[in-house]
């Protein structure tokens, strides 16, 4: 009873205090003073207000900042003259900010403020339709509810990927590897069977015996005179003819690589 009745009286002093403010002219001097006073007789309400978005991946203690930056918007903007408490004009004033922060601050990738609200406003409907309907709302459910399309629901929830992300560096698996060592790396080997498959058109280009020398020497790793000896011509004739074939290998391959689309 004693801890309701402090509460009570410091809720009475508090709103005390905010009534004084806004009685005092703009310009006297007592404001100043005053209003660091209201501050912090109104802070419970922060902390309170700011603890109520607790658990969702910001510390608390950045969140009681904030809650307190919201607080001393509400204070310099209070106006008694219309008619609202402060406790009322403070806590949708507070809670915007606190909104605000996590809008703006927690999203791992940045994303139009558009899907930022249509995925606040689709946990909001899922929340409700859950209890209202005794099940897990479906696209239709919640497209429904909020008098939207069904396609602006699942480009809502795709965008609400964006607000958590995953570090390469998370164990995966029972081998103690990471999640990034899962990632695939570029593969020379796909150039490599470009290259074969462009080269295999080439060499279709060549004539049966230029082929053959093509072969037995970067394939088969003959020396000129083995060449010479095997297809019975002298070891110069295979230096000419061996000059030759490369000069047209590289002709072709070229005008291949020249037709070839370049990445845009």
């Amino acid at each position: 009873m004693t801890v309701i009745a402090d509460t009570a009286t410091s809720t009475a002093r508090a709103g005390e205090l905010i009534t004084r403010l806004a009685a005092l002219p703009a310009g006297d001097p007592a404001r100043l003073r005053l209003r660091d006073r209201v501050i912090e007789a109104w802070l419970p309400l922060a902390r309170h207000l700011s603890s109520r978005y607790a658990n969702r991946g910001e510390p608390r203690d950045d969140l009681y900042q904030v809650a307190v930056l919201g607080l001393i918007k509400a204070v310099d903007r209070f106006d008694a003259g219309r008619g609202v408490d402060f406790a009322g004009f403070a806590i949708p004033t507070i809670a915007g900010e606190l909104k605000r922060h996590f809008r703006d601050r927690t999203w791992s990738v940045r994303v139009p403020r558009r899907l930022q609200e249509l995925r606040l406003a689709i946990t909001g409907a899922n929340s409700t339709l859950t209890h209202t309907l005794g099940r897990s709302p479906r696209v239709a459910d919640i497209a429904g509810h909020l008098g939207i399309s069904e396609d602006e629901v699942i480009e809502g929830l795709e965008g609400a990927r964006a607000y958590h992300s995953t570090s390469l560096s998370t164990p995966v698996g029972e081998g103690g590897g990471d999640l990034g060592d899962t990632l695939g790396d570029e593969d020379a080997g796909y150039e490599l069977a470009d290259l074969r498959s462009t080269l295999g058109l080439a060499l279709a280009g060549l004539d049966e015996r230029e082929q053959k020398i093509i072969i037995l020497r970067f394939y088969g790793n003959h020396t000129q005179q083995q060449i010479a000896e095997q297809i019975g011509v002298s070891q110069m004739h295979v230096s000419r003819l061996l000059t030759r074939a490369l000069s047209r290998l590289r002709q072709q391959l070229g005008a291949a690589d020249g037709a070839r689309p370049r990445p845009s």
